[in-house]
């Protein structure tokens, strides 16, 4: 093989490996901005840190949570995701009991919307307390699973009410434990 040739390999190889790099940032790049996108419009997974959810959902449960885009679409009864300015930072999770227009009287633990008793069966440790709240427009009312260990709208010192535009996500996936794996209401 003459040195020509020999360079010409060398040449082709170097070509052929700068090609390849370039094709894997490529790559990386637009499966990163894929995941950002979904991250940001879609959904994300979260880790449970507080009790305030048990039975329902243990502290180190893991989520797959969809975005909300529209809060008029979530329903009574949806596990949701949201920021609190009593809470700087955090987000809070919760199960929403009461939509705008809502009156909530909670006589004794039993919880009430609109004059109906709620069938709560998730409620496995509730409290006494007695309360009356009249969710105003664009605001969201939420309480815990876990009664007598949640800090909830029944509780905040800034006022009961969470406002719509602080709504994050809806959890849709239990997926850990995978033995607790379950598609969430």
């Amino acid at each position: 093989m003459t040195e020509n040739a020999k360079n010409q390999m060398t040449e082709d190889k170097k070509i052929k490996k700068k090609s390849t790099i370039k094709e894997w940032i490529i790559d990386i790049a637009v499966v990163a901005v894929v995941a950002l996108l979904i991250w940001k419009f879609v959904g994300y997974g979260v880790w449970i840190k507080s009790g305030s959810m048990i039975p329902t959902l243990e502290v180190k449960d893991r989520l797959i949570v969809t975005r909300v885009h529209n809060a008029g679409n979530l329903k009574e009864g949806d596990i949701v995701l949201f920021k609190n300015d009593e809470f700087k930072g955090d987000i809070l999770i919760k199960r929403l009991i009461g939509l705008p227009g809502d009156k909530i009287e909670i006589k004794n633990g039993v919880v009430f919307r609109n004059g109906e008793q709620l069938k709560e069966d998730y409620v496995k440790n509730n409290e006494r307390y007695d309360g009356t709240f009249q969710v105003p427009q664009g605001k969201y009312f939420f309480l815990g699973d876990n009664r007598a260990n949640s800090d909830d709208s029944r509780h905040w010192k800034k006022g009961p009410y969470v406002d719509e535009s602080d709504i994050e996500g809806k959890a849709r996936i239990k997926y850990y434990p995978i033995k607790d794996f379950e598609i969430l209401k």
